[in-house]
């Protein structure tokens, strides 16, 4: 019998990213193993977002490689990613997920079933008929995560889900990534919010100017950071 196909370990070596005359991420390194979610922080502009992008394989690399379970090819065969300022289909919330199914190759037959689990695991299952762009900024998020979960991937990759949350909408969400890491998907997102972090991090990855400065757990990282620009990032100070 064939072996699984697995995206993981997720693997970043020396990667470099160009865009517009700018470097965006200069010899970037990261392995991503299953575990924990790891969380990954670093001030406005330190590359979060596009290494986000690449571990998904929306981008391509100007140097370096990225591989998925050790193949090179960029197709997303299990993993799902949720933006900070998700689009909604004009269509009803249960529609946007049935949409997600569609794309996944679940059976037209088996979806129904499926978007009403989908839906009641993210709490919006007496908002199923509601237009999904009607819905508030954390229902829309939330509804954002039952579409990437529709996917059963292996990888859940988030940018700053909660950025623009009330704190209820954030625990909502919080408690949605938490299950989905205890029901074995890996979650790597990227967070402003250092008490997100130490809620939510089994590791961490502090990035900088474009580079990955420091990785390791989120105890060690948040009371003992290795490097002055981590140290100085935690104080608060600004960071270039």
């Amino acid at each position: 019998m064939r072996a699984p196909v697995t995206d993981l370990p997720l693997v970043l070596d020396q990667v470099s990213l160009d865009a517009g005359g700018a470097k965006i991420l200069d010899r970037a390194s990261l392995t991503i193993t299953a575990g924990a979610p790891t969380l990954i922080v670093g001030p406005n502009g330190a590359g979060k977002t596009s290494l986000l992008r690449l571990c998904m394989g929306l981008l391509s690399p100007s140097a370096g490689a990225v591989t998925w379970g050790g193949r090179d090819d960029r197709a997303p065969v299990r993993r799902a990613i949720v933006f900070q300022r998700p689009v909604m289909l004009r269509r009803r919330a249960s529609a946007n997920v049935a949409y997600a199914l569609a794309h996944a190759g679940v059976p037209r037959h088996a979806r129904a079933a499926r978007v009403s689990e989908l839906l009641d695991r993210v709490g919006l299952a007496e908002l199923s008929e509601r237009p999904a762009r009607r819905l508030s900024g954390g229902e829309q998020q939330r509804l954002a995560l039952a579409r990437a979960l529709a996917r059963d991937p292996e990888i859940l990759l988030l940018d700053e889900p909660t950025a623009n949350l009330d704190p209820a909408a954030t625990r909502s969400v919080e408690e949605i990534v938490l299950r989905a890491a205890q029901g074995g998907i890996k979650i790597v997102m990227a967070s402003h919010d250092l008490g997100q972090v130490r809620r939510l991090a089994g590791d961490v990855v502090f990035m900088l100017r474009g580079s990955v400065r420091e990785q390791g757990g989120a105890a060690e990282f948040l009371d003992h950071p290795s490097t002055l620009e981590a140290r100085n990032f935690l104080r608060g100070d600004l960071v270039f």
